[in-house]
């Protein structure tokens, strides 16, 4: 097993010598540095803490700045922990690239949902919709809070509302690695990915492997475009 952060930079489509086309998302991958390891002794699991993107010092306080102090390597934007057998070996301040993967390999692309921004009960709920005819001007709101008279100066805890619904972390199991870039930082995975543009995703090994790996043909090389 092993994983490694990236930011989803948007999708396109690239196409294999026999006209295959494949929809990709391309996902930028810096090194990913090693902050910290845990240890069973010390933390009760193994993992590392890594850290993804420079940052201005001055943007960080003094105690996160001695964390990248005391593991001698410059501030970073993102702490995040990650797990996997085969990047566990790597010491405090060495890097993890994006070649770890290699083409043809099935992957969980882990990231955070769009969600739907600040929604009514109707659509957060379920809830019915008023009576649209006979003069009727109450069409989606939320209801009445009474409580059968019980505690009626207040709102019971639990009481739905509306308010901002659904962003949340979700895992696509099985998707394919169509092409890996270290010179450039980047890798293509076949289909689409939990998240905004921009938005951080962490990409591991395939938890639950299908029987085969999914066959990625070899692709046009830019040299063959003319590019």
């Amino acid at each position: 097993m092993k994983s490694i952060i990236g930011r989803k930079m948007g999708m396109t489509e690239v196409f294999a010598k026999d006209g295959t086309m494949y929809p990709v998302t391309v996902i930028e991958v810096l090194p990913n540095v090693v902050i910290q390891k845990k240890t069973i002794e010390k933390d009760g699991y193994e993992a590392l803490q890594v850290g993804y993107e420079d940052i201005e010092a001055k943007r960080l306080s003094k105690p996160e700045l001695g964390i990248f102090e005391k593991a001698g390597v410059s501030p970073k934007e993102n702490l995040i922990e990650l797990q996997g057998d085969e990047i566990y070996a790597k010491n405090v301040g060495e890097e993890i690239n994006v070649d770890i993967f290699a083409s043809g390999e099935v992957v969980d692309v882990i990231g955070t949902t769009k969600g739907h921004g600040y929604v009514g009960t109707i659509k957060r709920y379920h809830h019915h919709i008023g009576p649209k005819a006979h003069g009727s001007g109450y069409h989606r709101g939320v209801g009445s809070f009474a409580n059968n008279g019980r505690d009626n100066n207040r709102v019971i805890p639990g009481k739905k509302m509306s308010g901002h619904w659904r962003p949340h972390q979700a895992t696509i199991l099985n998707l394919t690695v169509v092409e890996v870039n270290a010179e450039k930082n980047y890798m293509l995975i076949k289909g689409a990915v939990p998240g905004p543009k921009k938005s951080l995703v962490v990409v591991r090994s395939a938890a639950l492997t299908q029987f085969g790996k999914p066959v990625v043909k070899e692709l046009v090389s830019h040299e063959e475009k003319g590019e």
